[in-house]
């Protein structure tokens, strides 16, 4: 396993199985009874392998009509890291079995969240690996 080949394990289809589209309106339908209040959508996107680490990320994108303001986004990481709907445990338990026979996820944890532009924000998720 390295750099080279994680972006054909990583296609947007299977980045898209492990992190259903549904996921983000099941997730304002928890916090605000009405997922209509939702100010952004979260796609898992892939970034890189660096050392023994695997960055993958919350991508959130502006629903139209609303605002993703940085003050919004910014107590995401804790919020995301202890969800049940998130489920980041489940969802490091998946990319693992993605990468079985090559390495094995031993942690992870949420960076800060990144403005990348005014309708995305992104949080790290920084997965431990072992290599096998």
């Amino acid at each position: 396993m390295d750099a080279t080949t994680l972006p054909t394990l990583f296609t947007p289809e299977t980045l898209l199985r492990l992190f259903p589209r549904e996921r983000s309106n099941e997730f304002f339908e928890a916090l605000f009874g009405d997922a209509g209040e939702g100010a952004y959508d979260i796609e898992l996107g892939y970034r890189s392998l660096q050392g023994n680490e695997l960055v993958m990320e919350l991508r959130l994108h502006e629903r139209p009509g609303r605002c993703l303001a940085c003050n919004l986004t910014q107590g995401l990481p804790q919020v995301f890291s202890r969800h049940p709907i998130i489920n980041l445990n489940r969802l490091v338990e998946n990319i693992g079995g993605l990468l079985e026979g090559q390495a094995r996820c031993t942690g992870w944890s949420l960076g800060s969240t990144e403005q990348q532009s005014r309708s995305l924000h992104v949080v790290p998720l920084k997965i431990r690996i072992e290599r096998i």
